[in-house]
């Protein structure tokens, strides 16, 4: 049976550590907890009820743009998933320690509003018998992957920052995005990625990794660790233990990698090693299997010897490990729902990220517990962890975040300069034959641009043959969008080709071109018009190797307008290309052969 404490009062939950408010508000590292924090910390476990110990272990999404009046639709949506009708349900049933934003879930529609979803969320939680901040995230790596739009800076992506090559900028982008997710209420982000890709028929990592070369990420992710922790954000490299050399997406299977324990340790270990050392405050799963670290090919999210054994005790890792999503297919496949939560915490997880079913694991991790299978002890080790990161953020003192904040910080024009200046350092100048690029108005006035138009990231940029076309537009060049799809059909490349009569140059933005992509054909329609085509590679900068006979080729390594628009100013001039290719090109034919290396860029004559 167990018995509740007294709850705390609230001066004990608000004052938990000096240290971590001097943290919050300095922006410096917090050093390792102290024995006196600790014991604090400890006194509110003890309060907790068994449900209250539980909660605190998930991270939860849920539907709607307001803690307590939600549009009707999210109510049935919370109501259909969860059981619940608000988020400020979802905390008092399931007292959860996190929640996660998505802007499908309609979480972040501006910033005034999803600071007072976050403020509306604390509330809940500091009304619960034991007042307890949460904990809230969301996934805003920059580039392919970002949950807060505009008016937010969007920034470049891992890839891009790679591609710049420059510390000093990685760690400027992510103290942007912290200071602005932080004045939003959100503390903890899902980035940087730390997986090495090196692999490119990688179809879930690719340009959300910083490269191929694990020393050259590894200073990277370090780079960004620091800038989240000036901006007093926990940043959360992922997916350990490395999941760039995979050819399938463990959102829809479970990816086996083939590395030997050795190969690992020189792959895939290196940005992780470096992240720990820079501090980092939180650790994501994958949802992998890696036989030479674990044969008995359970998934690495619920793996003892990968995540104690390798994580914790040979790489010397204390923070919070998170797990990735755990309504992935990649986590499902082996163990049931009810399953999974418990094995999670036994393999030595803390936060159980977004489960399908919440009342299912949350129920499943509850049982455990009473039947013996977990102790209290077990959950009690995860809860001070998570209460660790809580305190060094100063979310006891102050869990709400106010709009004189979210004014100040959002989207100033000094971020958004600095945003334009880093991206600018990132494209990358791949083929300029008899260096037909730079582009000037007055030879190549008219320009017809078409290509891809693949969604928005974060629901609000482009699309990107408009955005292409505008800032040619400003630049003094008559230009006109032709969206032709990242599948051209026979009409569509049809419409292309009329278009590009009479036109000076045709500007072709291509997305992860395929053997088969019927994007080969519309480049080579159009390069059958005798007009002089550029391509500009949106996502994987790999494209380059499928196509031929285009004049000059350029990799943005996204779609984002900021990475356009930076493109735009190389494709016209107006700033020098200087991105070198943080990944190898191969040959699409023979990928022994690299037709462009890594450190691969042009540049123009002076």
């Amino acid at each position: 049976m167990h018995h509740r404490a007294p709850a705390p009062s609230r001066r004990t939950l608000l004052t938990v550590t000096a240290a971590a408010a001097a943290a919050a508000v300095t922006g410096v590292t917090a050093p390792v907890a102290h024995a006196s924090d600790d014991r604090r910390l400890q006194r509110i476990i003890d309060r907790m009820s068994l449900e209250e110990k539980v909660g605190q272990l998930f991270v939860m999404r849920v539907y709607g743009h307001s803690a307590t009046a939600p549009d009707q639709a999210d109510i049935d949506a919370n109501l259909a998933e969860i059981g619940v009708r608000t988020a400020a349900e979802l905390v008092e049933r399931y007292h959860v320690g996190g929640v996660i934003y998505f802007s499908w879930a309609h979480n972040t529609r501006d910033p005034q509003q999803i600071a007072a979803l976050s403020n509306g969320i604390q509330r809940a939680a500091l009304a619960q018998p034991t007042p307890v901040p949460v904990l809230i995230s969301t996934d805003q790596e920059h580039g392919i992957v970002c949950r807060v739009g505009k008016p937010a800076t969007l920034l470049p992506g891992a890839m891009a920052l790679g591609a710049g090559g420059s510390h000093a900028d990685a760690r400027k982008a992510a103290q942007i995005a912290g200071e602005e997710l932080a004045a939003v209420g959100i503390r903890q982000n899902y980035a940087p990625v730390a997986d090495v890709n090196v692999n490119p028929a990688n179809p879930v990592i690719g340009v959300r990794s910083f490269g191929s070369d694990p020393q050259a990420v590894a200073g990277l992710v370090a780079a960004q660790v620091k800038g989240y922790q000036r901006a007093g954000v926990a940043a959360t490299s992922k997916h350990f233990p490395g999941h760039g050399d995979t050819a399938v997406d463990s959102h829809y299977g479970l990816p086996t990698i083939t590395h030997t324990r050795e190969q690992w340790a020189e792959l895939d270990a290196p940005p992780f090693r470096s992240a720990i050392a820079a501090g980092i405050d939180s650790i994501m799963t994958a949802h992998i299997v890696v036989p030479a670290l674990d044969p008995s090919e359970d998934p690495a999210t619920l793996s003892r010897p990968i995540l104690t054994g390798i994580l914790r005790e040979q790489l010397g890792y204390d923070g919070v490990v998170v797990t990735d999503s755990l309504g992935m297919e990649g986590v499902r496949t082996k163990y049931g729902d009810e399953r999974v939560p418990v094995l999670a915490l036994k393999a030595g997880v803390d936060q159980l990220l977004n489960p399908p079913r919440l009342d299912v694991a949350w129920n499943a991790v509850l049982k455990a517990v009473k039947d013996g299978e977990l102790t209290e002890a077990r959950l009690d080790e995860s809860i001070l962890r998570i209460l660790r990161l809580k305190a060094k953020l100063g979310l006891f003192r102050q869990a709400y975040a106010t709009r004189a904040g979210v004014d100040r910080v959002i989207g100033t024009d000094a971020h958004l300069a600095h945003a334009d200046r880093i991206a600018e350092a990132t494209t990358t100048l791949l083929l300029n034959e008899d260096g037909f690029l730079p582009l000037s108005p007055a030879s190549h006035r008219s320009v017809l641009v078409v290509g891809a138009d693949p969604a928005s990231p974060s629901g609000t940029t482009g699309p990107p043959t408009t955005t292409l076309a505008t800032a040619l537009t400003e630049l003094g060049f008559t230009a006109t969008a032709v969206s032709t799809g990242i599948t051209p059909t026979a009409a569509k490349i049809e419409e292309a080709v009329a278009a590009a009569a009479g036109k000076d140059v045709v500007l072709v933005g291509t997305y992860n071109v395929s053997a088969t992509s019927p994007q080969r054909t519309l480049v080579a329609r159009l390069v059958a018009t005798g007009v002089p085509v550029v391509t500009i590679a949106i996502r994987n900068p790999y494209d380059v190797a499928r196509l031929g006979g285009q004049r000059a080729a350029l990799a943005a390594y996204s779609w984002t307008d900021v990475e356009l628009r930076a493109a735009v100013r190389v494709l016209a001039g107006r700033a020098r290309p200087r991105g070198r290719l943080p990944v190898p090109v191969q040959n699409a034919d023979d990928p022994t052969k690299v037709l462009y290396p890594v450190g691969y860029g042009l540049s123009y004559a002076r």
